[in-house]
Order: structure tokens, then C-alpha cells, then sequence
């Protein structure tokens, strides 16, 4: 995005990549159908050390901007829950597309380029590379974080930064699985597979929709927003049951089937695997017309009020984005231009602004791409 609109405004500009390809990370995204955008942008949808950083950017260069160079290239697309767009045919679609306009606007690419250093010259940079010195009166810093090292995650743009004085937020995976206690994974050591909705909340942060029972944890849409906003040792509360009323159910059950057994109430509600795995063993098979308050009270904080601990995340193999990254407060919010070292820019994933899932992040990579398009 950067390199076509400096390229659109004359500017001669290379692309120097690490890769054998391009945008390899918009080829695996959605499922390899890349969640473009989403309908509804907003600083809320962020985490960064500066929340009203990423609001210049999204005003100048919307979501609706980019769907129209979506529409205008013919690329047929569909919306989804949460207002999620995503290509209706393939990822590639949208490659595509952006290496032609690229290519209109006079971009030249160069794959394969490994980074060896960059000096800060009279008349602008100079990097360095396995291909040869390239100088440019401007140098962007487009690296992206460091999640999902197999598609070519680097800390190049970190190391960048600090060269130049700037500051990192410290970094971490995000949008990513959560592990679990040995004792815990072992007692849920059935459900892999099984698949719930459920609401997870993190301090203030709350979050309805799928929950996934995995091998090596808990995962799914749901979980991966929790991680944003989730810290090590903090506790995760579940609800199992969102939008129901478990006491009242439980209340009625006791009056219309006393002698039926609280997992077989639950499994009218949940996988009964599910069901017995959060219950306390006692009473899970108890029968309904035996329950006293205290117990109809345990048996909905064990299904609406689940409070779980996890040991950590998957880290950076599986996780979709990067929390943290270059301090927003070392950066100019309307051009991307590093305070103090005219000519540097910091766009995408490497800057300290982390998405939501849903498109959040590819739409920051474009509205940002475009603001420092605008004064490269």
C-alpha cells in the first residue's frame, strides 16, 4: 500500500524482500480466503501503549476506501459475522490486485533479499543487502512482528528501531491459543474436538463466540481475542451457558424431572463430555431433587463462572498477530514518520498497534501503508 501511493505520486520505489514471494501472509489469512476488512473499524477494536494513535490513519484511509478497490478490480468478496469481509473466491485474489496497481505505479520488487544493515546517509539510507547497496532518500519499515516464523517473521524492524533510538513495547504472541495446567489439560484430556459457544472475560475485556477444546488447550475465535488482552498469571472466567438463566433451569428441572441427574440436565445444554469435565464429580451425578442452595450455586460458577488460569499461550508458531512493537509515541500518527530521524517510517504490524481478529489488522496495514504512501 505504501509503495503504491508513493509510486502514484512519482516517487521511484523499491521493495526489498526477504522472501522467495510476496505477501505471504495475505495468502494464508481467512483460511486462504484473507479477512480483507471489516465494516466496523474503530480505535476500540486496538490494543496499543497509545490508544488514539491509529484514529488519523483510520479517517483518512477507511475500510470503505479499500472496498472500493476491491469492487473496482472485480474481486468478489462476502460479509460475515461481525461484519468480517473476506474474498469470495481465494486469497490471491487480493495479491493480485495489489501487485498490479504496484506495478502501475512503477514499484520494483526485489525477492530473496536478505537485510545485512542499514546506515543513515547524508541525502537519506543506505541498506545493504545480499543483492547489493540500495540508497533512498526515505527508508520504510514494513516487517511486520513476529508471529508465525514459517511465512518469514522476523525481528528485522525491531533491531531497526533501536538502532535509531526508538522505543519497543515489549512484544508478544497475540490472537493465540491458550495452554493449560498439566492438571487441567488432563481433566479435559476428552473434549479435543468439541466446539461451544461461550462468553471468556479477561479484567474489562468480554467476548462472545466459539470456544475450541484442543489438544494442547483452549482455542477458537473467542479465546484468540481473549489473548489480546490477557496476561501471564491472569485469571480467564468462562461461561459455558451465555445468555441462559442455569439457575432458573436447574429450579425447574427439580420440579418437573427431581430424580433425573444434573449432567443429564447439563447434556440437554452441553456436550455431556463437556458437561462432566467442569462439574464437581459428586455433583454432576447427583439428582436434582437432592440439591440444596449451596450446591445449585457451586454448579452454576462451575458452568457460567469457570475461572481458569492458563499456563501460557502457544506463542509465535500459531499466533496471528504481535502485541507490542515500535512505541507509537516515537512515531508521527499522520505520516508514520519517526520523531527525531526525517525520512524513517514504521508501518503494519511492527508499530504498536494490535487488531482484533476480524480484519482489524490487515485494514491497520492499509490505512497505515497509505498515510506514509502519502510523504515518502
Amino acid at each position: 500500500m505504501c509503495a503504491i501511493e508513493a509510486g502514484k505520486r512519482g516517487r521511484k520505489v523499491t521493495v526489498l524482500d526477504h522472501r522467495p514471494g510476496p505477501g505471504s501472509k495475505i495468502l494464508i489469512a481467512g483460511g486462504g480466503r484473507c479477512n480483507f476488512t471489516n465494516l466496523d473499524v474503530t480505535a476500540k477494536h486496538y490494543v496499543s501503549g497509545n490508544p488514539h494513535f491509529c484514529k488519523s490513519a483510520f479517517s483518512r484511509f477507511t475500510p470503505r476506501d479499500f472496498l472500493e478497490l476491491v469492487t473496482r478490480h472485480g474481486i468478489p468478496f462476502e460479509e460475515r459475522s461481525h461484519r468480517q469481509l473476506f474474498c469470495r473466491n481465494k486469497a490471491r485474489d487480493l495479491l493480485d490486485m495489489l501487485l498490479s496497481m504496484a506495478q502501475e505505479a512503477g514499484v520494483e520488487f526485489h525477492y530473496d533479499c536478505e537485510i545485512e544493515g542499514v546506515a543513515r546517509e547524508e541525502l537519506g539510507f543506505s541498506v545493504t543487502t545480499n543483492l547489493g547497496a540500495f540508497l533512498g532518500e526515505s527508508l520504510v519499515v514494513a516487517t511486520g512482528g513476529l508471529s508465525i516464523p514459517t511465512v518469514g517473521a522476523s525481528p528485522l524492524g525491531y533491531r531497526i528501531a533501536e538502532q535509531f533510538g526508538l522505543g519497543i513495547v515489549p512484544v508478544s504472541a497475540g490472537l493465540v491459543p491458550f495452554t493449560l495446567q498439566p492438571w487441567l489439560k488432563e481433566r479435559l484430556a476428552e473434549l479435543p474436538g468439541i466446539a461451544v459457544p461461550a462468553t471468556l472475560s479477561v479484567g474489562d475485556f468480554k467476548y462472545t463466540e466459539s470456544l475450541l477444546f484442543t489438544h494442547r488447550g483452549l482455542s477458537g475465535p473467542v479465546v484468540l481475542q481473549a489473548s489480546n488482552h490477557w496476561t501471564p498469571g491472569q485469571e480467564v472466567c468462562v461461561d459455558l451457558l451465555p445468555g441462559q438463566d442455569l439457575s432458573n433451569l436447574l429450579a425447574k428441572g427439580r420440579v418437573r424431572h427431581p430424580d433425573k441427574q444434573v449432567r443429564n440436565l447439563l447434556a440437554e445444554l452441553l456436550p455431556k463430555r463437556l458437561a462432566e469435565a467442569v462439574l464437581p464429580e459428586a455433583l454432576a451425578v447427583a439428582r436434582l431433587v437432592t440439591l440444596i442452595p449451596s450446591q445449585m450455586t457451586e454448579i452454576v460458577k462451575s458452568v457460567q463462572d469457570w475461572r481458569i488460569k492458563p499456563a501460557g499461550t502457544e506463542g509465535y508458531r500459531t499466533a496471528e498477530v504481535t502485541l507490542g512493537g515500535v512505541d507509537c509515541d516515537a512515531l508521527s500518527s499522520k505520516t508514520m514518520e519517526a520523531r527525531g530521524v526525517p525520512g524513517l517510517f514504521f508501518i503494519g504490524e511492527v508499530v504498536d498497534v494490535t487488531g482484533a481478529l476480524g480484519g482489524y489488522n490487515l485494514q491497520w496495514a492499509w490505512s497505515s501503508g497509505w498515510c506514509a504512501g502519502q510523504y515518502v
